[in-house]
């Protein structure tokens, strides 16, 4: 199991936001997506060129959720891209052959298996079970989960309503990652809580 750990502004304190970043790598996450919806473009810019110093002292590749141009402004290792973003190929042309490209396919195996199709590097599938930063989102079986690893080969993020008692569950159905925002940005203790999901995963399965 690898932990991939979703940023989220409103449950990280702006002035640690790097800190809080860096518990969440030590505890025992493997990627890091850089997510902010906001329309604040210079502290958006500022906390990715941070973020992606001290993804690059760990080791730990960067991503950017949606925002192509950034991605390729601050030489992030790639993207995530939802139904509404920017197409595969032109996000592909922009950052290059190097660059990660993982896509969003909600509960659609048809749109995986098109993702790959277009260069896609992961896909992703959720949510699972219910979320707090995601409550209304679209959900997802774990039978789902089992015909996608059966049928791509590439990797496979699982996200939404995943906790280190539940994780498991779909690692066991196929996932490779589990994608976390408020199960580890949530909580008191970051790093404790990165590592609770790496210890669930790896002795409970």
């Amino acid at each position: 199991m690898q932990l991939y750990a979703i940023t989220d502004n409103k449950l990280i304190k702006q002035d640690f936001f790097i800190e809080t970043v860096e518990k969440a790598i030590i505890g025992g996450a493997k990627i890091i997506q850089y997510r902010d919806k906001s329309h604040d473009q210079q502290r958006r810019f500022e906390q990715a060129q941070a973020l992606l110093k001290l993804c690059q002292k760990y080791k730990v590749p960067l991503l950017i959720n949606d925002d192509v141009a950034l991605a390729q402004q601050i030489g992030a290792n790639g993207v995530h891209l939802g139904k509404n973003d920017t197409d595969i190929s032109m996000a592909r042309a922009r950052l290059g052959n190097k660059a990660i490209i993982g896509v969003s396919c909600y509960n659609q195996l048809s749109l995986a298996k098109g993702a790959v199709n277009s260069g896609a590097d992961y896909v992703a599938f959720g949510r699972f079970f219910k979320s707090r930063t995601k409550p209304k989102a679209t959900s997802c079986s774990l039978k789902l989960l089992s015909e996608a690893r059966q049928q791509l080969s590439c990797p496979i993020v699982a996200i939404g309503g995943i906790t280190p008692s539940n994780a498991n569950l779909v690692i066991k159905a196929g996932a490779d990652y589990v994608a976390v925002i408020d199960g580890v940005f949530g909580q008191v203790d970051v790093e404790a809580s990165a590592q609770a999901y790496n210890y669930s995963t790896t002795y409970n399965i």
